[in-house]
């Protein structure tokens, strides 16, 4: 929520522990919202929507496809993880009135961080990963810093590090390996306790196969169930937004974060470190994109320069899609979750379907331009009702 919807719900605590007539009753001007007009002011309230309608629209299409199978459900739910991990960075970001575009080259960077030391300088691959996160996290804070420091748009200062970081991947890619993809990531970290259990494979094995000895879920002929757990991908995307929505709706550094992105001035001025807690996001931001990289070069068991291509714009509107506003104040990390999970059920929903999959891009965008409309539309009606 934004800060004037912070400021209502104040209001409202207020309105209910001075009853009516009291001595301490509000003024008769100060009109109450129903509970209906609460929800519609939500920032989550488009995308939850947005979601109904696309999974009713692949209910009747692809209902009978197995796309609401079990196996089906983790398909596209993991692609809405990979997505949700760096769309709840963005999220937080945009909500303090900052966008990054690096995230997508950021992601292809942090990936040869871990392959080259690995298969080429022989580290231990936990002090591969290690490596990733520290490198990424400082090119985080050096793009928090410039943007602070020369007062440029975060776009603008961005953007010249998203071309920096796709070429340093190249560069250093062919340089080193001559070639831009690295394999053979995954064969080591399969043999490293640590990175295995962290980044690799899938959570609750044992759990899925008990439901498959239940008969819960099909079983092969080897006798491992169809479906052998949850990828970790999913546990992270998870586990990050409800860290992160937490922060946001119950902290006082989720209060600074909208404060700085409604009005930065104002924040300063009543003494909340907005130099600090901006710094801090585009820290986030590059720790999201470097837990994607890890998790799909272990997964996948590669990394390659191109890696994260375009990613940046689709964190960006799976945050807008979710109810955050572009101009900064006002946004949601749930909504941002809703978001990714469209993106997840409409790319993988496809191919289930008789719908060629080059409209994917065309219905992403309508979506888009439908949530910022939508988003603009109920914002509006809801500030003329006050």
């Amino acid at each position: 929520m934004g800060v004037a919807d912070h400021f209502h719900a104040n209001l409202r605590k207020q309105e209910q522990s001075n009853p009516p007539g009291g001595s301490g009753s509000l003024d008769e001007r100060v009109r109450r919202e129903s509970r209906f007009k609460q929800f519609l002011s939500r920032p989550e309230f488009a995308s939850l929507a947005g979601t109904v309608m696309v999974f009713l629209v692949f209910a009747i299409s692809a209902g009978n496809s197995g796309m609401f199978n079990l196996d089906g459900i983790m398909n596209w739910s993991q692609v809405a993880a990979y997505l949700g991990l760096i769309s709840v960075g963005a999220c937080l970001l945009m909500i303090a009135g900052e966008f990054d575009l690096s995230i997508g080259s950021m992601i292809g960077f942090a990936g040869m961080m871990v392959a080259l030391p690995t298969m080429y300088f022989h580290w231990p691959i936990e002090l591969a990963i290690v490596f990733a996160f520290v490198g990424s996290m400082a090119l985080g804070a050096l793009n928090g810093y410039l943007v602070m420091r020369t007062r440029l748009p975060s776009f603008i200062v961005t953007l010249a590090f998203m071309f920096i970081l796709r070429g340093l991947t190249l560069a250093l890619s062919v340089m080193f390996a001559d070639r831009t993809i690295i394999s053979g990531v995954g064969d080591v970290a399969a043999q490293s306790p640590l990175a295995h259990a962290l980044f690799q494979g899938v959570a609750f094995h044992g759990l899925f196969r008990w439901f498959g000895h239940m008969g819960l879920v099909k079983l092969l002929d080897s006798g491992e169930p169809l479906v052998p757990g949850v990828p970790k991908v999913i546990v992270w995307w998870l586990g990050l937004a409800a860290v992160c929505a937490f922060t946001l709706a119950k902290t006082r550094l989720g209060n600074w974060i909208f404060a700085v992105g409604g009005d930065a001035n104002a924040a300063k001025n009543v003494g909340v470190p907005v130099r600090r807690v901006k710094i801090r996001l585009f820290v986030l931001t590059a720790f999201c994109a470097c837990l994607f990289a890890v998790l799909q070069v272990c997964d996948i068991g590669s990394a390659a320069a191109d890696r994260g291509l375009q990613k940046e714009f689709e964190a960006i509107i799976a945050a807008v899609i979710g109810g955050t506003l572009l101009t900064g104040g006002y946004g949601s990390v749930v909504g941002a979750c809703f978001g990714s999970l469209i993106f997840g059920v409409v790319q993988i929903g496809i191919t289930y379907t008789s719908i060629d999959s080059d409209w994917f891009r065309v219905f992403l965008g309508l979506m888009l331009l439908f949530a910022v409309l939508f988003n603009h539309y109920v914002r509006s009606r809801v500030a003329q009702s006050r």
